[in-house]
This record gives C-alpha cells, sequence and structure tokens, in this order.
C-alpha cells in the first residue's frame, strides 16, 4: 500500500494514544459489554489461518458502536450535555448513541433519511432515541442534523470522525489483545474509519509488530481510495450497509495512512459466504459489516495464511428476511438448491416423465414455474423451472447428465 508522508508532531497523529484508549476504557467499564475473543477451530481449518473472533455482536444494541458513543458523551460538558445530543445516522451508532444517552438522562435525537427501514426507526426508538426522518440521503440528513445543532444548542456526536469515539472503538483490541495476546493480525471493517483507528493505535502500542489490515465492501472502496490514491466507483446496495461510507473521515483518513499495512476489499458474494459461515460453524448472528473481517481472510488466503487473526465480528442487526435470502442463496452456490431449466413439449405427461429422473436420484422438487407465453419456442413447448434441493453438489450434477441423456435441453440458473 502506498502510503502518505508521515504525519507531523503535534497533528493528528498526536489527537490518539494509547492512553486514550486506556481512558476510555476505564470510563465505560461495566457500562458496556466485555465480549469474549474465541478461537475457532473450524475457521481455521477452512481458512489455513488461526482465527481468534470478537464477539461484539453480543453488546446490548448488537455493535461495537456503544463504546465509542459513551466514551464521547462522557467526556462532554455537563451543562451542554443536559441540553442534548444529535446524530445522523441510520444504524449501529444511532442506537448506540440511544441507549447510553437515554441511560444517562440525556434527550437523543437522531436524524435519519426517509428511506430509512422501518425496523432500524424502531430498533433506535425502543432504545429512547427521538428520531428525525429528513432527506432522501444520508448527506442530507447529515446537513439537517447539523442545522438543528445549531438551532436547539444539541452536541453533535459523529459516528466515527472524532478522536473521543475512535478512542472508545479502540477498547475493542485492548481486550482482543487481552485475551488473546498472541494475535499477531488484525482484519479490521473500515466505514468512516472509527474502528479501524482506535484498534490500530492500541493494537500497535501493545505490539508494534501486529499487522493491520483494513476491509472494505467492493462497492464502497472510499477509505481504499483514499490511500491508495485509486478512483474506484464509491455507490451500489452493498450487503454491508454498516461499512456503506462515500467519505471517510479526516481525521482518521490521516491516522489510517499510518496505521495500516494494507486494505482490502471484498464483494458481495464474498460477504454473503462469510456470513452464512458464521451461522453455520458458530452459531452467531452477523451483519454485512460484521462479516466482512472473515470474508477477507476467506478471500485472500495467501495474506493470511499460518498467521493469528483476531477478526471483530462488529454488528449483528441484519434483518431476518434478508438473513433467510443470504442463507438460501448460500445453499444455491453450494449446490444444495438449484434451479433447473428446461424445454418440454406441451403435452400430457411431459413433466412427469421429468419427475420420474428427480425421483430417481433422490432429489427433492421445491416449486415448478411452467412458462408458454414468453418464450422464443413454437406453440407447442414451454420452459419449465424447477427449483429443487439436493444432498450436494455431486448428486445434482448426477441429476442433470441424466437429463440430458434422456434427450432433455436443461441449464441450470446461476447466482452471481
Amino acid at each position: 500500500m502506498t502510503k502518505p508522508a508521515p504525519l507531523a508532531a503535534g497533528t493528528a497523529a498526536s489527537l490518539l494514544t494509547i492512553d486514550d484508549v486506556r481512558a476510555a476504557a476505564g470510563r465505560i467499564a461495566g457500562a458496556v459489554v466485555r465480549t469474549p475473543t474465541l478461537y475457532s477451530r473450524t475457521l481455521s481449518q477452512i481458512t489455513g489461518a488461526e482465527i481468534w473472533l470478537k464477539f461484539e455482536n453480543l453488546q446490548f444494541t448488537a455493535a461495537y458502536k456503544e463504546r465509542g458513543a459513551l466514551n464521547a458523551m462522557l467526556q462532554l460538558d455537563p451543562e451542554r450535555l443536559q441540553r442534548g445530543v444529535i446524530a445522523a445516522s441510520a444504524g449501529n451508532h444511532a442506537q448506540g448513541l440511544s441507549y447510553h444517552g437515554t441511560r444517562l438522562g440525556l434527550p437523543v435525537t437522531i436524524v435519519m433519511p426517509r428511506p430509512t427501514p422501518t425496523v432500524k426507526v424502531m430498533q433506535t426508538e425502543a432504545v429512547g432515541g427521538k428520531v428525525v426522518l429528513h432527506g432522501e440521503t444520508f448527506d442530507e440528513a447529515y446537513a439537517h442534523a447539523r442545522q438543528l445543532e445549531a438551532e436547539l444548542g444539541l452536541t453533535f456526536v459523529h459516528p466515527f470522525d472524532d478522536p473521543h469515539v475512535a478512542a472508545g472503538q479502540g477498547t475493542v483490541a485492548l481486550e482482543m489483545l487481552e485475551d488473546a495476546p498472541e494475535i499477531d493480525t488484525l482484519a479490521i471493517p473500515i466505514g468512516g474509519g472509527g474502528l479501524s483507528t482506535g484498534m490500530g493505535v492500541a493494537a500497535r502500542a501493545i505490539r508494534p509488530d501486529i499487522q493491520l489490515v483494513g476491509v472494505q465492501a467492493k462497492l464502497f472502496p472510499s477509505m481504499y481510495n483514499k490511500l491508495k490514491h485509486q478512483h474506484l466507483r464509491c455507490g451500489g446496495d452493498t450487503l454491508a450497509e454498516g461499512i456503506a461510507v462515500k467519505v471517510p473521515g479526516d481525521f482518521t483518513s490521516r491516522m489510517l495512512g499510518n496505521l495500516l499495512d494494507d486494505v482490502v476489499l471484498v464483494n458481495e458474494s464474498q460477504l454473503e459466504s462469510a456470513l452464512a459461515l458464521l451461522l453455520q460453524i458458530e452459531k452467531t448472528v452477523v451483519e454485512g459489516a460484521g462479516a466482512a473481517g472473515l470474508a477477507a481472510v476467506m478471500a485472500n488466503r495467501e495474506m493470511f495464511a499460518g498467521r493469528k487473526v483476531g477478526v471483530v465480528l462488529t454488528g449483528g442487526n441484519i434483518d431476518t428476511r434478508l438473513l433467510a435470502n443470504v442463507l438460501l442463496r448460500d445453499l444455491a452456490r453450494s449446490g444444495r438448491l438449484a434451479r433447473l431449466r428446461l424445454t418440454l413439449q406441451d403435452r400430457p405427461g411431459a413433466l412427469f416423465k421429468v419427475m420420474g429422473l428427480f425421483d430417481a436420484h433422490n432429489v427433492n422438487i421445491i416449486e415448478i414455474y411452467h412458462q408458454r407465453i414468453f418464450t422464443t419456442l413454437p406453440a407447442k413447448g414451454l420452459i419449465t423451472d424447477i427449483e429443487c434441493e439436493a444432498r450436494d453438489k455431486e448428486q445434482l450434477d448426477e441429476l442433470v447428465v441424466s437429463l440430458k441423456a434422456a434427450g432433455y435441453a436443461v441449464t441450470q440458473v446461476e447466482l452471481n
């Protein structure tokens, strides 16, 4: 990675130190969950690295964001604090700030874009936040939050570009390296950079030779672009919405230019596979961003091979319907589920003959879809899509071979 010139004394490097992170740990102790760091034997066998998982999805609001939000609030001027705090967020920062602000008896206002999923609005309100819906994008919500800050005398708590917030997030690394001092590499998801900045400062101070690898979603390579001087397109519908940040923080960018050894990108199918694997192997639910660290290890096996890797499961707030889709898509990629497209004659008994082959191979049929009108076939032909469930890919492949041997034109509908 091409790094920018070292920071001069008195710049951002002096704004956050290991002492700040340790002080944050003292402030928030007892108010946030000291989540476990556990070795995963199975994931280690799968990836070729030694994997330790930090279960931040076990926080009360299911994400590490509580740490930074609380540390920042505890350092505000008491008089200003009583007027209330405000933030722009559609995710975990909103819940963390709302939960701990309400617990401290403070008014909390969260500005969210109007298209924010109702479940996230409800979760934020459930832990005490007052939600204001404004604008169609995060940028519009952010601008409105800044306007309300000035009009109402509130204090804005930034989700990542704040040394106090980053110091709170850095306590994740303190706990990880205390519980598993053998860790020599950290794979850290990056959105705006608060978590990676705080963890990087703490980890470098404790173990100077540690390897720090940032991870971004391929659709939102904002920090990757900034640190590597690239111009990849930034935007899209990513599973990892928690790290979908178009403009990284100024403070965090300057810090990370000196802290990180590299930044890697993971695509959507890699995020989906990692999320599904964590549920299947570790029996733990994470959101898309929460699976980014493991996705990076799986996608860059040579980089991490033989290393002792700490992976932060940064959050577990995923919509249940989306989780179901991800799991079913993973089954399809593994060959357990498939959609086979066959061309048949539109006559009695045609489908019955096909069913006999499915029965012979013990492949379960889930759904059948006929298409007679919108095809390029003659009027007496039809296209049939059959969704089915097999034991594994080999069993499915044997069925396809038999169908083709019987004279059927068969194709399999592929996923990305």
